[in-house]
Order: C-alpha cells, then structure tokens, then sequence
C-alpha cells in the first residue's frame, strides 16, 4: 500500500492543503502528526485484518442455515477492529466519541480498507445510516440508535428498494400504519403516537438488495425503511409525496439502548448470491409476516424519523453520502487492478521489441511493460483511478467546506456537491470498471483465471454501475436536475473554477494547451446543456443524458487533471521525482486520449437525437 500511501499524502498536503483545515475551530486541535496517526492506523489494519482475507471472503460466501447468517471469521474480526479503531465516528463530536476528523481526511484513511478488501464490513451503510439520523433524528433516536452505530454495537441499513419496483420509489407498497390496538394501551404501554423513540407504527412489505441486512457481525441491525402511511380511506399516496423514513430494529431496545429479549418482526427471506462483493450479505428483508410477532401480533414495530410523508427527503441524506462512498468504492477496486497489473507487467517477460530489422527471436525476452500497449493500458488505468481518487478526495473537501467555512464558502460548496455528486458516483463506476477490464488484459490468459486477484476486482466493481442508483438515474438527476437547480448557478459556480484553473495553467508552458482544450471542452458541455433543452422537452432533453454525463464527467476529470498537474508544476518543474513525472503523463495521457472523446457524446445530445427512443419495440 506504500504507492497509495505516497498518493494520499501527494493529493491531502500538496493538492488540497488539508493541514489548512485546522486553523477552523472545529479541527484546532489536529495537526499533519494527528492526520498521519489516522493514516497510518489505517493503513495498518488494513494490511493485517483486511487484505489477507479478501480472496477468503469470496470464496466462502454468506451462508444461511435457516436461523442465521454464517461468515467467515475473518468478517468478524475485521469489523471489530474497525469498531475499535473508532474510524464509525472519526468524524462526529469529540461528547459523543468522536475525534472531529475532517471530512477530507477521513475519506483518504477509509482508503485503505476499499482497496484491501471492499466487500469484508458494512461500514460505509453504518456510518450513513447514523449520520442521517444525527440530522433528522430526535435526541433519543440519536442516543438510542446513532450513537451505538457509531460505537460498532450496532450497525446500519439502508431499505429502499423492493422486489416489485426496484429504483421505482413511486411505486414503494410497504405499508405503515400506527400501532394503536387496543392490546397495547390496555397494558398500560405509552399510546403510538408519544413512544419515546418516536411515533410507533407497524410496518409489512418485503424490501429487496438490502446490504448488510442479516448478519452477527453486531449486537443489533438498524434498519432505515421507507415506507407508506396509508390515507384515511386505507389507500397509499401515488408518487414519492406519501413516503415516510422508519427506524425499524432487528432487536427492540429500550429507551437506554439495551436489548429487551424481544425479535423484531424482520425475517430473511432469501439471500442473494451476487457477481461480486460477496463478502458482504446481500438480502430479500419481510417486515411483518408474522414470523417474529410482537405482542402477539404481526408487523414490524417502526419509529417515525421526521414528518409524515418526509421520508424521502430525510433518506436523501444517506444516499448522497452513499453515492460519493460508491464512487470511492469503484475507485479503490480500479486502483487495487491497476496495482496488480503493473506489478505484474514489471515481472512478466513476454516477446520481444521490434528494432529496425524485425524481431531478433535469438535476444532475451522483455518484460510486457517495455511494449508500448501495455504502457497504454496501464496509463489509461492511472488516469481513470488516481484521477477517480482526486475528484472523491475534492469532493470531500467540499463537505469540510460545506460544514465549516463561512457562509458564502460554505453554500458554494453545497452547490457544488449538489452537480458533483452523480459523476463522483458514477464517473468512476464506469471508468474505474474499465480500468479493472485493462489490468485482467494486461494479464492475459491469467488474468481470467482465479490463480490471480484481478477477475475478483472486476467482478466487485461491476456491482458499482448499479449500486446507490444506475447510470442513467445518476445522468437524468444530472441533466434533468442538478444542472438546472437554483436557475443553473450549481453549474454556473463549478465552470467558474473550471476556467480558473484553465486561466492559471495557461501560464505554464508545458500546461497551455491543455488549458486551451479544458477551455473548449468547457464551453462544449455549456452549448449542449442549453441544446439538450432548447425544445424544454423532458422526453427530448433526457434522451442522451448518459452520453452528456460520460461527457459532463471527462471535463470534470480533465479539469481536476490540470489542476493536479499545475500543483505537480510548482512543485517539481524538473519532475525530478518519479512519481510527479507520473503524474503529468497520466495528465498527457488524459487530455490526449480521452478527452478528444466528449465531443461524439455531446453531437447526439446537440442533435437530441431520439434513435434509442423511438425505435419501436418490435423492432429490437
């Protein structure tokens, strides 16, 4: 992990000035010395409790013996030395455990453990998951729930989705209605409405590809559920309007947070056996069937989070945090491939170089990476994943912004998140797969085989494409959203900095051009936003968002390429050091190769060509 690690420091101390972060006073008491010590703590567990098992973890899937999940132990011990590590609440208050880390820091040492091993823990969801509730919680839920998530005596879900309407959330049937039987006011329980951890309802309906959602790694699993209200003629509201966000516990607790003895009304119904991440359970969830009745009685108990009818908005919290986690994740995957491949390409002599009279079949065979097509793909893999890595890095700086800086600072940054946020999902989700497919290339027939780690990696990002919204929900959000809130000032504010960079790059010689066609991209993306909507078509304009987003995402890249290298420039304008020299032919290779690419993707969304649209359906 030492070329990661080198990495990290280049992109938090050189590029991003993180050490500024602590003259706010929220990070005073943080030094480079406290932000190594995270590091390298990291790092370190990492090594020892998750890279050594990430084969092992593939190979012994989840299994369910009709009571419980069983996993490796190898699960279980790394997540109790992430738990201790208190990386869970790394960046919550120092009253409630936490050691005020920077968002930005943060990301960098949860690294570690995404390129060691993505699929060993739950960590990401837990975390989301608490922090949602942080936001949108009462005191008690935060107490009772958040707070021992963040402790690892609990861990965290996500249930969105369900078996009948997948991304579809208009189409979300679980139903929650308010537990106010007479049975529960008989016995002198406190009414529904005014349980303190929140309105209490009971909640059936199956919820499908929820992650983490049986296991023992925990004493308990919260379980954030969107879910219904029925109306006063017992019929659920169409549309997104009628969602509602519910705590629903595997195992009750009281109002201390201690287990009451009593199961939940939440059954596995089923595991699914996925592509890949298959170290992390991946389940079908029944609230309310029965099979664990409470009091007697059917339905999941839930608690309220928010307003009635609010849910959606609340869960938005959670997904974003998610969507920026599963481009990092997508990202860690591509460079643990590209790590592998060029450790390979270094070691693996194959052919012979072509001199003025042919191939001399007599002369020692060279390594592969003496041949100028390897050196492509492993260029091309350097620039999709360190790149992948510096837009999810800034991205976090945006939250440290967005949480801490003054005011005006502080809502740029949440404009910028706002457009951000589906390339950094799924930017990376793409290009970093793609990365994974160069580095099984590089290996040739090995590289298809299980003797070698890196059809694992492919077929662990391959899951990034779909997880926390699919490409073309991410590019409608973009193109249908994200560009056009707040009257375009998102994109406006984001093509600011764009040209910024291009004003102060074009000062370096060795930088110019690339400025002048960061420039150009620019103003290209700019023309196809306004053309994409200039009929104000939904249908019209939506129809190539896929295509204006892998556009949209190359000039981001090719911007935070340039502003990298300029950093690398001052720093090092003899690029005497190997890995600056690195760096700048990662940037060549991007603008050079890649970013020629946008403008075929932005002609059809000019054009709003309507081919894939309107073809009719017997013709496919």
């Amino acid at each position: 992990m030492t070329t990661l690690r080198t990495t990290l420091d280049f992109l938090l101390y050189d590029w991003l000035q993180a050490e500024s972060l602590n003259a706010r006073e929220r990070f005073a008491d943080h030094s480079r010395e406290t932000f190594d010590a995270v590091l390298d703590t990291c790092e370190r567990i990492a090594r020892e409790k998750y890279a050594p098992f990430n084969r092992t973890v593939d190979q012994q899937e989840p299994q369910f013996d009709g009571e419980r999940v069983i996993l490796p132990q190898a699960t279980k011990d790394a997540y109790d030395a992430y738990a201790a590590s208190g990386m869970l609440s790394a960046a919550q208050d120092y009253d409630i455990g936490g050691m005020q880390l920077p968002y930005t820091v943060d990301a960098a040492a949860n690294a570690f453990f995404a390129v060691a091993s993505i699929s060993i823990s739950s960590n990401l969801l837990s975390t989301g998951n608490a922090n949602l509730l942080m936001v949108h919680g009462t005191d008690l839920q935060k107490q009772v729930f958040a707070l021992n998530e963040f402790s690892g005596r609990f861990s965290g879900t996500m249930c969105l989705s369900e078996p009948q309407a997948g991304s579809s959330l208009s189409d979300v049937a679980t139903r929650a209605i308010p537990d106010e039987a007479p049975s529960v006011a008989a016995d002198g329980s406190v009414p529904w409405e005014q349980d303190p951890l929140g309105a209490r309802y009971r909640l059936t309906g199956n919820k499908m590809w929820i992650s983490s959602g049986e296991h023992e790694l925990s004493e308990n699993i919260v379980h954030l559920v969107l879910a219904k209200i029925p109306g006063p003629d017992g019929k659920l509201v169409a549309g997104t309007r009628g969602i509602s966000l519910f705590i629903v516990p595997k195992k009750l607790v009281d109002t201390q947070g201690q287990l009451t003895g009593v199961r939940n009304d939440v059954a596995l119904a089923g595991l699914n056996h996925k592509l890949g991440w298959r170290g992390t359970t991946n389940t079908l969830l029944n609230f309310g069937e029965g099979k664990y009745p409470v009091d007697g009685r059917a339905g999941a108990v839930g608690y309220l989070v928010g307003q009635p009818g609010k849910g959606l908005a609340c869960m938005f919290h959670m997904m974003n945090e998610a969507r920026i986690g599963i481009g990092m994740a997508a990202t860690m995957l591509g460079l643990a491939g590209y790590y592998a491949s060029l450790d390979y390409a270094k070691n693996r002599p194959q052919g012979r170089l072509v001199g003025p009279a042919g191939k001399d079949a007599a002369q020692p065979q060279v390594r592969i990476i003496e041949h100028a097509d390897v050196r492509r793909m492993l260029l091309a893999q350097k620039s999709y994943c360190e790149g992948a890595l510096a837009l999810n890095l800034y991205c976090a700086r945006l939250v440290d912004e967005q949480h801490t800086g003054q005011p005006e600072a502080a809502d740029e940054a949440r404009l910028l998140l706002e457009v951000l946020t589906p390339i950094a999902k799924s930017w990376p989700s793409e290009f970093c797969l793609e990365a994974n497919s160069l580095a099984i290339q590089i290996h040739g027939g090995y590289g298809y085989t299980r003797d070698f780690p890196v059809e694992q990696y492919w077929r662990d990002n391959r899951l990034n494409m779909i997880h926390e919204g699919t490409h073309g929900i991410q590019a409608a959000d973009l193109l249908g959203r994200k560009v056009l809130m707040e009257n375009g000032k998102g994109l406006q504010l984001l093509a600011a900095r764009m040209a910024a960079t291009a004003r102060k790059a074009s000062g370096v010689p060795e930088l110019a051009a690339f400025a002048q066609q960061l420039t150009g991209a620019l103003q290209q993306v700019g023309e196809a936003t306004q053309a994409a909507w200039a009929g104000g078509e939904p249908t019209q304009a939506l129809a190539n968002a896929v295509p204006y987003m892998q556009a949209f995402g190359h000039t981001v890249l090719a911007w935070i390429w340039l502003d990298v290298a300029h950093t690398v420039w001052n720093k090092d304008a003899t690029l005497s050091i190997a890995a600056n020299a690195g760096r700048m032919g990662a940037a060549q290779y991007f603008f050079h190769y890649e970013l020629p690419k946008t403008g075929a993707w932005l002609n059809v969304v000019n054009g709003r060509d309507m081919t894939c649209a309107a073809l009719a359906e017997e013709a496919f």
